[in-house]
């Protein structure tokens, strides 16, 4: 036998209403994304289910501390979570594109916000993975983004 065999099962540390509460929403945000036929929408949306989920991966982690200048979500992650620094580094640029959607400066292709519905719903599931949570939210098999749906028709 293995000395794994002999390891006491680990057992997750208890959650916060807090942390479930924002995985919930991350969770809503991505179904709000998949079902929305405007583009900029769906990738605002998208973009808001990785804040939720790095923001639940903060409320899990993070101490208050004293006065600090205002940082954000991404640039905070990967000092109490340094195993998804990529995923800060990406969200943080596309948290600049979400900006100029929501101004209206910028219009995007729907493969741009199909593909965020997609990297969204893999970091939601990767933060569960990371804070011990079980797997609460999965799109439908029939929900694809819409404009996929299109394409397909």
């Amino acid at each position: 036998m293995s000395a794994a065999a002999h390891e006491p099962p680990r057992i997750a540390a208890p959650v916060s209403g807090t942390v479930l509460e924002l995985l919930d929403r991350a969770g809503a945000s991505l179904l709000h994304a998949s079902q929305t036929d405007d583009v900029g929408e769906r990738y605002v949306a998208a973009h808001l289910a990785g804040l939720r989920a790095a923001a639940a991966v903060l409320a899990a982690r993070s101490t208050p501390a004293g006065p600090t200048r205002p940082r954000s979500v991404w640039e905070v992650l990967p000092g109490v979570a340094p195993e998804l620094t990529e995923w800060a580094i990406f969200f943080a640029g596309s948290a600049r594109q979400r900006a100029a959607v929501e101004r209206g400066d910028r219009a995007l292709p729907a493969r741009e916000a199909d593909d965020l519905v997609r990297q969204a719903e893999v970091f939601v599931e990767l933060v569960e993975q990371v804070l011990g949570v079980p797997h609460r939210f999965d799109l439908p098999g029939y929900l694809a983004p819409v404009s996929a749906l299109r394409r397909r028709g």
